[in-house]
């Protein structure tokens, strides 16, 4: 968590600091996953060409990133553009998308100096055009310093192929190393993963109302707690995600195992009767 001194509750809208002040702020998740989805609906259901629907939500990302600085989001990943997308959207689409995260790097990363933000990537980017790949690692060394939350967009992004790198990765590493398969862990696995240097998600947020993981993250969300909102993307602000932080907070995260609420003792489980019917 930040140090209190660092967050800005007070830069918060009235109606973000109130919602805020119900929370608790020491059970705030670490790790905010959004799968950002409705951009083309949002542009249709007002007639509008779809580049302007994914304008719109490239908005939502910088508001939704300060509000995340201001109350000390450690980490919040944001799925920008999948593996997919690259493969099935129109090209002239990709292609706008190529030229939208150019620009939105280059707006905001000031703002992003201003929220002590720090930008990140996971994904395939080596595939990407070699133009978008040098404003992603010039945005990457500006705020390389920053302490603040760590803005990771998932780009060229898809989780069956991440777990296909970590697995080639972790081959080549026992190959090289001399290593017998039955020794592999799941820590090994997860030095392999695009997110080795990211807790899990704690909390994996949907807008658009889909009811999918749509290929995102599916090794780190194994616990995380999920929340679908019907509100399209760029419609989705600050305040929004801090109603789906107490929403989170609500829950009883078990992890597997029994609440605390719940006594069932050994004994009683050892003499229980089973019926086979």
């Amino acid at each position: 968590m930040y140090p209190a001194g660092t967050l800005r509750i007070h830069e918060l809208t009235p109606e973000e600091r109130a919602i805020y002040q119900a929370l608790k702020p020491e059970c705030l998740p670490q790790h905010v996953a959004i799968i950002m989805d409705g951009n083309g609906r949002w542009a249709g259901h007002r007639s509008l060409k779809r580049f302007l629907g994914h304008q719109q939500g490239a908005k939502s990302v910088q508001l939704v990133t300060e509000t995340a600085s201001r109350i000390g989001l450690p980490w919040l990943t944001l799925y920008a553009f999948s593996l997919e997308n690259n493969l099935r959207r129109p090209r002239a689409e990709v292609n706008f998308l190529m030229r939208l995260l150019r620009s939105y790097l280059e707006g905001n990363v000031q703002r992003m100096m201003d929220n002590n933000v720090r930008i990140r990537y996971i994904g395939r980017t080596h595939d990407l055009p070699s133009e978008v790949q040098d404003k992603m690692n010039w945005a990457a060394d500006m705020t390389a310093r920053n302490t603040g939350t760590t803005l990771t967009l998932a780009l060229n992004y898809g989780a069956r192929s991440e777990i296909v790198d970590a697995f080639r990765s972790l081959a080549a590493e026992m190959k090289r190393k001399h290593l017998s398969p039955d020794h592999i862990t799941e820590e090994d696995v997860h030095r392999h993963l695009y997110t080795a240097h990211m807790p899990d998600p704690d909390l994996l947020i949907r807008t658009s109302g889909e009811m999918r993981i749509s290929n995102y993250l599916l090794w780190q969300i194994a616990y995380a707690e999920i929340f679908v909102t019907e509100r399209l993307w760029p419609d989705f602000r600050g305040i929004h995600l801090l109603e789906a932080i107490a929403d989170f907070q609500r829950r009883e995260r078990r992890f597997g195992g029994l609440s605390d609420s719940v006594g069932v003792s050994d004994e009683e489980a050892e003499h229980a009767k089973i019926a086979v019917s």
